[in-house]
C-alpha cells in the first residue's frame, strides 16, 4: 500500500518529522504547488486508482486484525486472525505473548520470539 504524506512533512516536527502519528495526508492547495499540478518528480497525490483491492482491504497479511487487551479476549480469536496487543502492561503482555505462541497465532506489533527470550533472561537475573 502506498503511503501518502503531506507535502512538507519532513521539514517540521509539527507536521510529522520523527512523529509517525502526525504524518497525515493533507491535499496540496497552493497556486504554484508542483505536487498539486501532479508534476513529474514530485510525490504522488491521492486520487482514484490507488485504493486497495476489496479482498485485502482492512487486513494485515490477508488476516483480519483483532485487538487484545486481556486473556479473556483470546476466546473470540480464530486461526485466520492476526492479533494486535492493545494498551496493556508488561505482566499481561507476557501472558498474552505466551498464549499466542502456544496457540500459534500471529502477533502484529510484537516479535514473540525476541520478546519472550528477553523476558526469560530478565527472570533469571
Amino acid at each position: 500500500m502506498k503511503k501518502f504524506l503531506r507535502r512538507t512533512w519532513n521539514r517540521y516536527s509539527k507536521l510529522g518529522k520523527r512523529r509517525k502519528k502526525k504524518q497525515v495526508w493533507r491535499s496540496p492547495k497552493g497556486r504554484d504547488n508542483k505536487m498539486r499540478e501532479k508534476r513529474r518528480g514530485y510525490p504522488k497525490v491521492v486520487s482514484i486508482g490507488y485504493r486497495t483491492s476489496k479482498k485485502t482491504r482492512g487486513k494485515i497479511r490477508e488476516k483480519i486484525p483483532f485487538t487484545i487487551n486481556n486473556l479473556k479476549d483470546f476466546e473470540k480469536i480464530k486461526k485466520e486472525n492476526i492479533i494486535i496487543i492493545g494498551n496493556v502492561g508488561k505482566k499481561k503482555k507476557i501472558e498474552i505473548a505466551k498464549k499466542a505462541k502456544k496457540e500459534g497465532i500471529e502477533v502484529q506489533n510484537l516479535n514473540l520470539k525476541k520478546f519472550l527470550e528477553k523476558e526469560k533472561k530478565n527472570e533469571s537475573k
